[in-house]
């Protein structure tokens, strides 16, 4: 019996582990985003506090082979864990504020902060699997069958801990409720094994719940990163399997959609109001860089990666009528808070197609030909490596009409262009030609290929050919586009599926951009 209940508490053990470590790029990934760097610090720092767990555990369960120590460690365990969303949240509040206000130093240092906040309590877990195989050993030639049944056990846990919390509990319950539900029934198990061993004396541990209770109540009040800003009031908040959302609405009538740290607006809404003067509407000039004369009726279909809350496909339907717009959206939160406060629904867009899936995959089971294909999938400052590729770009021109044109939004600096550059050459390793326009006031350039050879030329003809009857929001947009139309440079990188090192070369951006003193051109 005692043996069964210490290979549960080792399954526990094991699955909390990993739970912990797939909730911290949760809980890191809502302000520093989920690129490469921030996994492999997450996956390697773990590692590094297992080592540590692995070599004291061995140490300690000789020194003191007792169940009693052995359940100790759980309890301090599982205490510690549902320590760290309590502790983290007053960090996270001020890296999202160092982010949005590009303190490169406070949001580095808070992000050492929270990474550092993990290493007791996965140590401590780390070593649960040595002391058990040193517990549960009673005969020297039985030891390799104890040791592999014990590291089977603890790694099967680790498997439920994998996938639980990312299919089930986050979107349900949220990351930071998440970690506290892991963290009590790791607390449950370890105490039950006290109270086998110790009897009522395991009592002395119950201040833990009691101290999580009170700090949960004190420090999970509100929302967990960022409150409503510039006037505007929260309506909306939840906690999505890929996002934190928050849905604001001003004084004017204007709702924003924000995810995550709330760097940037994700879609924005108004009743009467479809044109912002934002990156939104330099996709509506997309198909004006085909040779003239082109007409809003040219415009028969869209294909949207990245379609947010809908803003993009309001403001293509309002200039261009009811065209068939297939939208593809990952998030599903997203589409909800879209339907909800953005009019993404039948009643106010009955041509839009709502696709919930991955961008590149829902592309390829698409069978239409597009007018045009816009790609804005941005989770600032990155694009998802695997749409920014010379193989994703042929997949795009083979659902493209003759006449067909890609648009797709990239991120830049003032000074630094590497990413619109790479992207730029990688186009043309497709398309014929490829153009771009810099959106004013912002870190964003909308890059234009077209099926056919083009000139940057036909935009500007074919603004001044623009019917009297065109909607004015196509008008006045398109004014705009040709003031803000650059040349184009093109980059010795392309990317492709075998290489794309997208977020390296946004790092690096983003890294020169903070110490170059980039950030004094904002205030």
């Amino acid at each position: 019996m005692a043996n069964r209940y210490l290979y549960a508490a080792v399954f526990t053990s094991g699955m909390t582990t990993l739970a912990v470590e797939m909730l911290a790029s949760r809980l890191l990934g809502s302000v520093y985003g989920t690129s490469n760097l921030i996994w492999a610090n997450v996956i390697g720092l773990m590692l590094l506090y297992l080592t540590v767990g692995y070599f004291v555990g061995g140490r300690w369960a000789d020194r003191s082979p007792k169940l009693t120590t052995f359940y100790r460690i759980l309890v301090w365990g599982a205490f510690l864990s549902a320590l760290i969303p309590l502790a983290a949240r007053p960090v996270l509040s001020a890296a999202a504020n160092a982010v949005i206000n590009f303190d490169g130093g406070l949001a580095i240092g808070s992000f050492a902060s929270v990474v550092i906040l993990f290493a007791i309590p996965i140590t401590l877990l780390g070593t649960v699997s040595p002391f058990a195989i040193r517990l549960a050993v009673t005969d020297v030639g039985g030891a390799g069958r104890t040791a592999g049944r014990i590291y089977a056990i603890s790694t099967l846990g680790s498997l439920i801990g994998t996938f639980l919390p990312v299919i089930l509990l986050i979107p349900e319950l949220g990351t930071f409720q998440t970690f506290l539900l892991f963290a009590a029934i790791l607390y449950l198990v370890g105490m039950i094994g006290l109270w086998m061993v110790e009897g009522a004396r395991a009592l002395r541990f119950v201040w833990m719940p009691i101290v999580i209770v009170v700090l949960s109540l004190l420090v999970l009040n509100g929302s967990p990163l960022r409150a409503a800003i510039s006037g505007a009031r929260l309506i909306y908040e939840d906690e999505s399997a890929y996002n934190y959302i928050q849905v604001q609405e001003d004084s004017a009538g204007n709702r924003y959609l924000y995810l995550n740290e709330g760097q940037g607006i994700h879609s924005q809404w108004n009743a009467t109001v479809y044109g912002y003067g934002r990156t939104w509407d330099f996709f509506l000039t997309a198909p004006y860089f085909s040779p003239p004369p082109v007409v809003p009726d040219d415009v028969e279909s869209m294909a949207l990666i990245g379609l947010a809350a809908g803003t993009i496909a309001r403001q293509y339907i309002a200039v261009y009528g009811d065209i068939p717009i297939d939208g593809i959206e990952i998030d599903p939160g997203i589409v909800e808070a879209g339907a909800r406060y953005f009019d993404m629904n039948a009643e106010f867009m009955p041509s839009l197609n709502v696709i919930v899936e991955d961008g590149r995959y829902a592309l390829n089971h698409l069978d239409r030909a597009y007018t045009v294909i816009g790609i804005d999938a941005y989770r600032p400052p990155y694009i998802p490596w695997h749409l920014t590729t010379v193989e994703f770009f042929a997949e795009v021109r083979a659902k493209l009409a003759e006449n067909g044109v890609v648009a797709i939004n990239v991120g830049r600096t003032n000074t630094d262009r590497r990413l619109v550059d790479a992207l730029t050459s990688t186009l043309l390793e497709v398309f014929p030609s490829v153009h771009a326009m810099d959106v004013p006031y912002s870190f964003n350039t909308i890059l234009v290929a077209t099926m056919q050879p083009t000139s940057a030329d036909n935009l500007i003809t074919n603004a001044a050919l623009l019917p009297e009857t065109a909607p004015p929001l196509l008008r006045d947009t398109l004014a705009l586009a040709v003031a803000n139309l650059v040349p184009i440079q093109q980059s010795e990188t392309v990317f492709t599926d075998n290489r794309a090192p997208v977020e390296t070369l946004v790092d690096s951006l983003v890294l020169n951009f903070l110490l170059s003193g980039g950030t004094e051109t904002l205030r």
